[in-house]
């Protein structure tokens, strides 16, 4: 059976290999307005007015094709993806808009069933087209279909012009090698309780301790008199006030006690 070229309808060589990656058999088609600056593409524009902007309902198709390089000997293929919309009746190529960037396909920014479409015809000229499909599955495997297609292509971060993941990961793996060579060890230091000890602060003296705790200073000679205390007086002294006393009127008592 002979394949077909889905973007342009020829016929492709023999010994090319076409593998389909995701197929919608109802996804309804829009003739949609300019973006809107600022906001991208609104998907509630072309369903306004009882869908007024549908063109019809197509089948979606993204279609790897693989064709050997001629006069190449070590089997160098030349890879592109296409997005094709067909009638769903009969098959016929309604438009085909080739994978050669991921601005082919946008987003809109109202829903998750909605993209803007840039198609191409075999004579270059570009149009913008809406498409929407009726369930939410069928949009997130078309969306996982294209994330395939970047990875075949070889698109470092989603951008054309990179080399395939698996060059990457050889050349990746030849510029460091970070094996443990024999007699070899690795050495951790670990944070928190297990790092440097803290020197312990010096003790303080009994000077420092007891300066927080004042003493009052001891009284002055001038609020004591002299500050010596007068001597006791003596037994003579004591019997002459005592005779003195008598002789006054006092008597101490029969116990010797005031009366």
């Amino acid at each position: 059976m002979e394949s077909i070229d889905p973007a342009t309808g020829k016929t492709l060589p023999a010994d090319a290999i076409q593998r389909v990656l995701f197929v919608a058999s109802s996804v309804h088609v829009y003739n949609i307005p300019p973006m809107v600056p600022g906001k991208g593409h609104v998907a509630a524009t072309w369903t306004a007015n009882d869908s007024q902007r549908q063109i019809f309902t197509a089948r979606v198709r993204v279609i790897e094709t693989a064709v050997p390089v001629p006069g190449s000997t070590d089997g160098e293929e030349k890879v592109k993806t296409d997005i094709v919309l067909e009638d769903s009746s009969n098959g016929q190529l309604f438009a085909a808009a080739p994978y050669t960037s991921p601005a082919v396909v946008e987003s809109v920014s109202d829903s998750s069933r909605f993209f803007a479409l840039r198609v191409q015809d075999e004579a270059g000229r570009k149009a913008t087209l809406g498409i929407g499909f009726e369930e939410r599955s069928e949009a997130f495997d078309f969306g996982v279909s294209l994330q395939e297609a970047q990875k075949t292509l070889g698109w470092a971060g989603g951008q054309p012009g990179g080399k395939p993941p698996a060059v990457e990961r050889k050349d990746s793996s030849e510029k460091r090698d970070l094996s443990l060579k024999e007699g070899e060890t690795i050495t951790i230091n670990l944070p928190g309780r297990f790092g440097r000890r803290k020197p312990d602060p010096p003790p303080q003296s009994s000077n420092d301790t007891l300066s927080s705790f004042s003493l009052p200073p001891p009284p002055s000679s001038s609020s004591t008199g002299s500050g010596i205390l007068p001597p006791p007086p003596s037994a003579q002294s004591v019997r002459a006030k005592r005779l003195s006393a008598q002789n006054l009127g006092f008597d101490d008592g029969k116990f010797g006690e005031f009366a």
